[in-house]
C-alpha cells in the first residue's frame, strides 16, 4: 500500500495575551504573596482523580505537529522553566467528540515567553508544547495521575487526513 501524501501546512503564531487565550484558557502569572484567592488565580478542575504535579522533560521535536489531543475531565496546566526560551501551543476550542477535531481555521498558534503559564479548559485541543533552539526543555506540568491513560482524545491529522503542521514563529 501506497503511503498517503502529506500536505505541509503553515500556522502563523502570535505573541500569547490573556484576552488572546480566553477562549482556550487562562495565563498565570506571578502575584504578591497573601493576595487572596480571585479570578487571576488558576481556576482549576481536578475534581475527578489524583491531582499529579511534575516536571515534564521534552526532547527537541521543532515547529511541526500532526496529532493534537484534548482532556475532558481536566484543566491542564503548563509552563516553560526555561530561561530565555519561548516555547509555542496550538490551540483550538473544545468540541467534545474526537470525530469533531479542529479543522485548520480553528487551530490559533501562540508564542508563549518564559514566565507565563497556561491553564487550559477542559476538553481544549492542543499541540504542544513545541520548540525550536534548545535540545530539551522542561515544563511544569499540573494534570491527573490518570490523564494519560484515560483521559487522551488524539487526532492524528497525518493518517487521517494527510496532514502536517507547521508553526511560524512571531
Amino acid at each position: 500500500m501506497a503511503a498517503q501524501e502529506q500536505t505541509v501546512v503553515e500556522l502563523q503564531a502570535q505573541l500569547i495575551s490573556p484576552e488572546a487565550f480566553e477562549p482556550f484558557g487562562q495565563l498565570i502569572g506571578p502575584t504578591h504573596d497573601g493576595k487572596e484567592f480571585d479570578q487571576e488565580d488558576a481556576q482549576l478542575v481536578l475534581d475527578k482523580g489524583t491531582p499529579r504535579f511534575y516536571i515534564m522533560r521534552l526532547p527537541k521535536r521543532g515547529l511541526c505537529f500532526s496529532r493534537i489531543t484534548y482532556h475532558a475531565s481536566v484543566t491542564q496546566c503548563l509552563g516553560g522553566l526555561n530561561p530565555g526560551q519561548p516555547w509555542y501551543m496550538v490551540v483550538a476550542a473544545p468540541s467534545g467528540s474526537v470525530a469533531a477535531y479542529p479543522q485548520q481555521q480553528q487551530l490559533v498558534a501562540f508564542k508563549v515567553p518564559h514566565g507565563v503559564f497556561l491553564r487550559m479548559k477542559e476538553g481544549t485541543w492542543h499541540a504542544g508544547p513545541l520548540f525550536d533552539g534548545a535540545e530539551q526543555m522542561d515544563f511544569y506540568n499540573l494534570e491527573l495521575s490518570d490523564t494519560n491513560v484515560v483521559d487522551h482524545n488524539t487526532h492524528d491529522y497525518a493518517s487521517a487526513n494527510g496532514v502536517t503542521y507547521r508553526v511560524l514563529e512571531c
